[in-house]
């Protein structure tokens, strides 16, 4: 292949902001055909993409059109599993948004899909993999002069929430992405994990439980404290520090200028995650299609996506029984391991 011919699958928000991706900015690939189930959508995302392209409402049958080479999938959670496994029946490379699937069972028929095809065909939108800022601090931890990591300190925090926002998704929707950034960033696997709750905000709207302290530990006793805050009221604020052996690597807020005004001294903070990460978009993507052309996966593979969903499920169960769950996955098979 010298092109990756896409069809893409949702055509919501990120669908969207994909396919303008992708149209303009990614190299060697294209949207060929769009795809959402409410035809409205399949045009809105057409529209987008350009003339020429092809509208569907059945992903089967955008996946099966023989000038599609290649998927993304960016359905709500929930529908992910079917497009995805459509895609490894026809044999062809997909990118599934976060989650791969919402639950761990769907995720191990995923797994177990791709083992039986006898490729790697499945790549997770997991981003933070992409950021700068966490790719400098695993260049750091891996060139060893800090000497071995022991304790993380993160924050997740978040000015507000909407009130569907459930007190389950500040594990599901929110710590998710530690989940699957932090064991990549350590070269570690989780072990067991716990979920305490402070006083409740008043700010979070009834039913929520927030803030939340996750509390997880790797195989080789590796300690993660993590702040979940979706109320803190004050912009999105992520924040990472590393404690090892002989040093401490902490990760900076994207940079803002600092200023003098009114007798103080401030520096901005992001509103939301599309601008803190936007960019991390680009370079995932631009990844996955030059892997893909080379028949091969980059990034978070569809076995993270299953431990990330083990651990989510551990998280849960915490949340109500209040201690240490372990997170069992039964060891990674042989198919993913690098």
């Amino acid at each position: 292949m010298d092109e990756l011919r896409i069809a893409l699958i949702g055509c919501g928000m990120i669908g969207q902001q994909h396919i303008d991706r992708i149209q303009n900015r990614i190299k060697n690939a294209k949207v060929v055909a769009v795809c959402d189930v409410f035809e409205a959508g399949a045009k809105k995302g057409a529209e987008i993409a350009g003339e020429g392209t092809k509208v569907y409402t059945d992903s089967a049958a955008a996946i099966n059109d023989p000038d599609v080479n290649a998927v993304v999938v960016t359905t709500p959670g929930a529908f992910h599993k079917d497009p995805v496994l459509q895609a490894i029946a026809a044999g062809k490379p997909v990118f599934t948004e976060k989650p791969l699937t919402n639950t761990a069972a769907e995720c191990k028929e995923i797994v177990d899909a791709e083992m039986a095809s006898g490729k790697h065909l499945v790549q997770v939108g997991f981003m933070r993999r992409y950021d700068r800022g966490y790719k400098q601090v695993k260049e750091l931890i891996d060139e060893g002069k800090f000497g071995a990591p022991m304790v993380l300190k993160c924050t997740h925090r978040a000015d507000g929430v909407d009130p569907s926002y459930t007190t389950a998704m500040a594990v599901t929707d929110t710590a998710i992405h530690e989940i699957d950034v932090l064991p990549w960033l350590i070269d570690d696997e989780w072990d067991e994990v716990q979920c305490i709750m402070p006083k409740t905000s008043s700010k979070a709207h009834e039913g929520l439980k927030d803030p939340q302290i996750m509390i997880m530990k790797t195989k080789t006793g590796i300690v993660t404290v993590l702040e979940v805050n979706v109320n803190c009221g004050f912009g999105y604020d992520i924040n990472c520090e590393v404690v090892c052996e002989n040093g401490v690597i902490n990760l900076p807020c994207p940079s803002f200028p600092t200023v003098r005004y009114a007798n103080n001294v401030s520096t901005k903070i992001e509103d939301n995650w599309i601008l803190r990460f936007m960019d991390s978009y680009d370079v995932e993507i631009q990844d996955w299609v030059d892997h893909a052309l080379k028949g091969e996966t980059g990034g978070s593979s569809a076995w993270d996506g299953y431990v990330a969903s083990i651990t989510a499920d551990a998280l849960v169960k915490s949340q109500t029984s209040g201690v240490a769950e372990k997170v069992v996955t039964g060891g990674t098979p042989d198919f993913y391991k690098k």
